[in-house]
Parts: C-alpha cells; sequence; structure tokens
C-alpha cells in the first residue's frame, strides 16, 4: 500500500496535534515530553559512551559499583586498596569497579511512501514521528543523549547524537522536516541500506529504535540486524494501520502514485490473498528480529504510540 490518503479525523489531543493526524507540527512533538517523564529506557547492553551517565559501562576503572579486586600493580590508586582480601591472601589486592557511562539513544525512522498512508486516526509517518519524538523525551530524562537516522524516498539524514532538550529538539525539528506527506522525494529506499550505514555510525552499546511499517526489508537486512545486536540493544518497531490487517467488504480505489486499480474485497479470493499476504508480512518481520534477540514491537495507527512504547520498555525487564 504506497497510496497517500486521508486519516479519520483525530480527536484533538497532544497526539493529533493541528495537523488532525496528516500533518506534524513541532508543538504536538514538544507537547510529548510531559507524558514521557513516567517512562524509561531499560538498558542491557554495557554503555561504552566516554561521557558520565546512569548506565553501566564496559569500561573498568573508578566508579559506583565494585566489580572484583585484583593484584595490585604499580601505579594503582592506593585508596582503591582491598584490605579484607590483601590481609586474607597475604599479598597487596585492588578493588576494580564498573564505571556508570550515557548511553546513546538512535531512532531510525521510515519514511518510504508506504508510510504516508492512513485510514485510522493517522498517517503512519505521523504515528512513526510520535514514537521517535517520545523516545527522545524519555532518553533525556534518563541522562541520555538522542540522535536519529531518517531514511527512504530519496533521502538519508543523520542525527548526532546529544543530551538534554537540545538533542531532543534537534531530532523534532527533522522529524518535521522529512515526516510530513508534501516532502516525498522519491521512491522506495531498501531497508538494508540503512542498517549497513547505521553499523558504521553507532556507538557500540547503543539503544537503537527502528520505527517502520518494514514492507523495505530485503534479504540483506538479516545479515545487518545480526552484527547489530551483537553490541547494542535492538527494538524492532512495526506502524500497521488497520486496513493493512482487514478490509471491509467493498470496492476501493487504490493507487501507488503511478498506476490505479481497483481493489474488491466482496470477492473471496481476492480477500483471502490479501488476508495472507498481510498476514506474512507481519509475521516475517517480527521472526527475523526475535531470531537474534532483539525486541519487537508492534503499533497501530489508531492507538497511542507513546504509551505502548513507554509501557513496553518499563515492563521489559530483558534490558535490565
Amino acid at each position: 500500500m504506497n497510496s497517500v490518503v486521508s486519516a479519520r479525523p483525530a480527536a484533538e489531543s497532544a497526539e493529533s496535534g493541528g495537523g488532525r493526524g496528516i500533518t506534524l507540527t513541532a508543538g504536538e512533538l514538544i507537547a510529548l515530553q510531559a507524558r514521557c517523564r513516567a517512562f524509561w529506557l531499560p538498558a542491557r547492553q554495557p554503555s561504552r559512551s566516554a561521557l558520565a551517565g546512569p548506565h553501566q559501562s564496559r569500561f573498568r576503572g573508578r566508579g559506583v559499583d565494585y566489580l572484583e579486586s585484583r593484584y595490585y600493580v604499580p601505579g594503582d590508586d592506593i585508596r582503591n586498596m582491598d584490605w579484607r582480601v590483601t590481609a586474607r591472601t597475604g599479598k597487596p589486592h585492588t578493588k576494580v569497579f564498573q564505571e556508570e557511562r550515557e548511553r546513546p539513544v538512535m531512532v531510525v525512522v521510515d519514511r518510504n511512501p508506504s508510510m504516508f498512508f492512513g485510514t485510522r486516526r493517522r498517517l503512519k509517518s505521523v504515528q512513526a514521528a510520535h514514537i521517535a519524538a517520545a523516545a527522545g523525551w524519555m532518553a533525556i530524562t534518563r541522562g541520555d543523549r538522542i540522535g536519529g537516522v531518517v531514511f527512504g524516498g530519496g533521502v538519508h539524514h543523520e542525527i548526532k547524537p546529544a543530551g538534554g532538550r537540545r538533542g531532543a529538539m534537534r531530532l523534532i525539528q527533522q522529524l518535521v522536516r522529512w515526516c510530513n506527506p508534501d516532502r516525498q522525494d522519491g521512491g522506495t529506499d531498501a531497508f538494508s541500506d540503512t542498517l549497513q550505514r547505521l553499523r558504521n555510525v553507532v556507538r557500540p552499546g547503543s539503544l537503537v529504535i527502528l520505527i517502520s511499517d518494514f514492507f523495505a526489508l530485503d534479504e540483506d537486512c538479516s545479515r545487518h540486524l545480526s552484527r547489530l545486536v551483537q553490541h547494542n540493544d535492538i527494538v524492532g518497531c512495526q506502524v500497521i494501520d488497520p486496513a493493512e490487517r482487514f478490509l471491509p467488504d467493498g470496492q476501493f480505489p487504490i493507487s501507488d502514485g503511478e498506476q490505479q486499480a481497483v481493489l474488491n474485497t466482496r470477492n473471496r479470493r481476492q480477500k483471502d490473498r490479501f488476508a495472507s499476504v498481510a498476514l506474512a508480512h507481519q509475521e516475517e518481520p517480527k521472526k527475523m528480529f526475535q531470531r537474534y534477540g532483539a525486541r519487537w514491537l508492534p503499533v497501530a495507527t489508531d492507538e497511542s504510540g507513546v504509551d505502548r512504547l513507554g509501557m513496553e520498555l518499563r515492563r521489559s525487564r530483558a534490558f535490565g
């Protein structure tokens, strides 16, 4: 489904905004901050950032949490001597601590033509932007840095991770710039190209949230995803419109922007074929992510993506 269609008018809220689910405004994404303060982004992979922060790091040195004791070597800080182990073994030992480091959070947002579609409450592109902005507000609430990648439709724009409100606002600025339907600049870009670039820019120990409908997956995605999960926490967030799961009986004009056709769902064969394709589209990306131990989060356009993301990340203890 690669059409741009009008979403149903949504109720006035921070998530519908002035664009009523079709266009994005900075104001509606900024308004999500208050709702995100209660949520936190957990971590499973130890961070490797060089900046101080609330997450454990693979770096060893002076920090908050005791890790182990080892033999003293010349040059070690005498203030870290483990006198109990030294007395018990008769050999000098020093304590080693686990440092705490700030963690980068990267959101990857798909803006391929299939994302500019919606029949319930908002377009998929708008839902994706809400989820990305929410991830940004949750990240800076925890003291993390937030960055991102917006790709698709001939665009690949990288946002370097930054901390505080400045980092969140930089992300919001690019989401508003690229996730509105008037900025469709090209055809469909393969998801694997973005994953390959992501491997070169993401810092080990990052939390990476991939937000897409995953229509642009190809055979190379599995290889890149398997490499990314080795050193990062990965969340696949599939944005789905209810019409992509089930169509009522009727005749519906459809278009890919160039050609037009009529989909007749009163025809049982066509309806069954549609249901089979829809199920495969939901299950295949899910299996790929779960195969490598990445988390999977489906979000419909007619539900709160902010609440779904926040509750899923807070509920999951697999990260912490």
